[in-house]
């Protein structure tokens, strides 16, 4: 038995206080933060499973069950085929993490990880937010029965056209991390939604009034690329919006601050910015139980290589912090999330629905 398995039946809450060499990070449909030494938390989602960092530094996300898995697989390796010469399909690679094709651990051959960018591994102190995007997260093939169940979890994504799924954001003052759910997300209505977005970029001190602009462009890019193109539609599907949280790193010091700790924040937003949420601690905000990881260091392919994609021509796999940090590499935004994406012969509405609505709002956060 491999002594590297976490048991199903120990708490989550029990490895935020160990050190574990699992380090956890972002999946489709659950959200997992490294800490550093103290291990790794799933503090925005309720479990992480199938997730692992690679020492290289990409990340390792387990295939989801058929067909969402295969879907998403066959997404990337379209996307990212040595041989594509579609030019959307090429200019769509600028916008998404990087794939390095896939993975297997040569101890459990009959379990598939899709190897991709790990687009945080540059940021000292990386704020992130998960915002789902599109009026449905839904696709046309779903049962009514799911159909139900996903409106009923926010009944105002076809309104709106975007869901916080959750954020991490760094306060300067208390170097802390200060989180926001799910919940925290379906709690936002017409009239708090862009206050609930305007703390993502509040490091405790001022508005992060540069990175908001940043972000912005960056989308607008995204939305550009859909505007163009009607040969798919996606449904379910995220952008990671990052953003540099440290000030050290923004003003070129190599200066490390100590690490960071972590209060997971729930609940009605308040729109005075006085009024706090009740800070929760992790172990008790969270009460689902993390299935099991396990340590890759020493698990690779018996040739040490993925399987095969455009991105492998790249030199430094995972290694993107070792470039120059200016002030555009001061923000990232990436589309995530492709279990739900489907060919078709017309624009995609219903996402950039979601994508127009979310640029006025940031644009109304730089006004006001």
């Amino acid at each position: 038995r491999n002594s590297n398995r976490i048991p199903a039946h120990i708490p989550l809450g029990h490895f935020a206080e160990s050190k574990s060499r699992c380090q956890l990070w972002k999946t489709s449909h659950r959200f997992c933060l490294d800490e550093g030494s103290a291990g790794f938390q799933c503090l925005l989602r309720y479990n992480c499973t199938g997730v692992l960092q690679h020492p290289d530094g990409t990340i390792l996300k387990q295939l989801q069950a058929p067909p969402r898995g295969p879907r998403e697989m066959n997404f990337y390796t379209q996307v990212f085929a040595k041989d594509c010469t579609d030019k959307k399909l090429l200019d769509l690679q600028q916008h998404l993490p990087k794939f390095y094709g896939t993975w297997r651990p040569r101890e459990s051959p009959h379990e598939l990880y899709l190897k991709l960018e790990d687009v945080t591994r540059r940021f000292l102190r990386p704020c992130i937010m998960d915002v789902k995007i599109g009026r449905r997260s839904y696709d046309p093939f779903a049962s009514q029965e799911k159909r139900e169940e996903q409106i009923s979890k926010y009944p105002l994504m076809e309104e709106i056209g975007f869901l916080l799924l959750g954020m991490r954001v760094y306060q300067i003052d208390s170097n802390r991390y200060i989180t926001h759910d799910q919940f925290y997300g379906r709690s936002l209505g017409k009239d708090s939604i862009k206050n609930g977005l305007t703390r993502f970029f509040h490091n405790g001190q001022e508005l992060r009034r540069h990175a908001v602009s940043l972000i912005i462009s960056k989308i607008q890019s995204i939305l550009r690329w859909f505007e163009s193109q009607t040969q798919l539609h996606f449904y379910a599907s995220s952008l990671l919006l990052v953003y540099e949280g440290s000030p050290h790193r923004v003003n070129g010091s190599k200066h490390k601050p100590a690490e960071p700790g972590t209060e997971h924040q729930q609940g009605e937003p308040q729109s005075n910015s006085n009024n706090s949420h009740e800070t929760l601690s992790f172990q008790s905000s969270l009460t689902h139980s993390h299935p099991y990881c396990h340590d890759v260091q020493h698990e690779r392919n018996a040739n040490g290589k993925c399987g095969g994609s455009v991105a492998e021509k790249d030199e430094e796999i995972g290694m993107g912090d070792k470039k120059q940090f200016g002030q555009e590499e001061a923000v990232e935004v990436k589309m995530i999330d492709f279990a739900h994406v489907f060919p078709s012969n017309n624009p995609d509405e219903s996402y950039m629905y979601g994508l127009r609505n979310l640029l006025s709002t940031l644009e109304q956060i730089l006004k006001d």
